[in-house]
């Protein structure tokens, strides 16, 4: 398989994987009518797409390790069922993440949620790998947690006069943040060990792990939508248009992009999960530019709000910029 061997290479996978994981939620947006439910089975497919186009390309090309289809050969149970764990606790977390966009947007359900979810990956990972410069990387984390705050409090300033579904899009992006922080730590102990996967092989099981999560839950907020809407029915699914489902599609091989690079990229020596997975989290400052720039999200919010969505991508841009530092500078 190919493994980046140089820091170079390796930050370049980050920052890809901070654009995918940034952008992959505009393909919901070019679906108007398409309800998330719905949506969601499509992107499901392009996960396990993705992980099978980069594990028959990068993961069977290079010199490092066994090549895709031999190291799933290779794996073994527990390991496996790790990945699997790990895309189970994602798919709960990004189904939540993704009943957030549609309440609150995603110049808030990315910053609120995906922020909270780089603090408790960072930490849970720093804790099990500690690689980096701990002041650097924990410093750059406190300054994403300003960053938060600033969005949140822009958010409920924009919602002032409509306070229930304002209360509704941060519960349900804390509680997607929550638990997205906690499925990293399962993919990096995955590809940690004897007769552990790779990581292209990890983002296969990953994914499949993703998919049987994806049936009784997705099922269930189908019959019980969290964005306080009528039930949804599969027969929408199939009276949707092609190109519908293909956004889908295309919004689950970006995400999956996003994260096969960050797993290859984590097991570079001088990185390791927790810089590898903050990077990547710096997704919430490129979904909040397309939020508040492409979708004009907040085009008609007060002041106050837009002053403090400034103050929300300053603190976003310094914090990122020491984790992205930290692992030059190791204690």
């Amino acid at each position: 398989m190919y493994q980046p061997e140089s820091y170079a290479i390796a930050l370049a996978f980050m920052i890809t994987t901070m654009l995918c994981w940034g952008s992959w939620a505009n393909t919901l947006k070019l679906a108007p009518g398409y309800r998330f439910q719905l949506f969601y089975w499509d992107y499901v497919l392009g996960l396990i797409v993705g992980a099978l186009g980069w594990g028959l390309t990068l993961g069977s090309g290079g010199v490092a390790g066994l090549p895709f289809w031999a190291d799933i050969a290779h794996a073994d149970a527990h390991h496996i069922l790790l990945a699997v764990i790990g895309g189970v606790d994602f798919n709960i977390a990004n189904l939540l993440l993704v009943a957030a966009i549609d309440v609150a947007g995603l110049a808030v359900a990315f910053p609120v949620g995906i922020g909270l979810a780089l603090i408790v990956g960072a930490v849970s990972s720093y804790l099990l790998a500690p690689k980096g410069n701990p002041w650097m990387l924990f410093g750059g984390v406190a300054l994403v947690v300003a960053a938060i705050v600033c969005d949140a409090a822009a958010y409920r300033a924009r919602e002032a006069t409509k306070q229930a579904a304002g209360t509704r899009g941060i519960v349900l992006s804390l509680a997607a943040g929550l638990l997205m922080g906690t499925f990293y730590p399962f993919v990096s102990r995955a590809m940690s060990g004897d007769s552990a996967p790779g990581p292209y092989a990890t983002a296969l099981f990953f994914a499949l792990g993703v998919a049987a999560c994806a049936l009784p839950f997705n099922y269930l907020l189908m019959r019980k939508p969290l964005d306080g809407r009528e039930p949804v029915s599969m027969a929408g699914y199939w009276r949707a248009g092609v190109s519908w489902h293909l956004w889908g599609v295309l919004g689950g091989v970006i995400w999956c992009t996003g994260a096969t690079l960050n797993f290859v990229a984590s097991r570079t020596a001088i990185v390791g999960p927790a810089v590898s997975y903050s990077i990547g989290q710096g997704a919430t400052m490129i979904s909040a530019a397309w939020g508040v720039f492409i979708w004009r999200e907040f085009a008609a919010a007060p002041g106050v709000a837009k002053r403090l969505l400034v103050w929300m991508f300053v603190l976003f841009l310094l914090g990122l910029t020491m984790i992205a530092i930290a692992p030059l500078y190791g204690a």
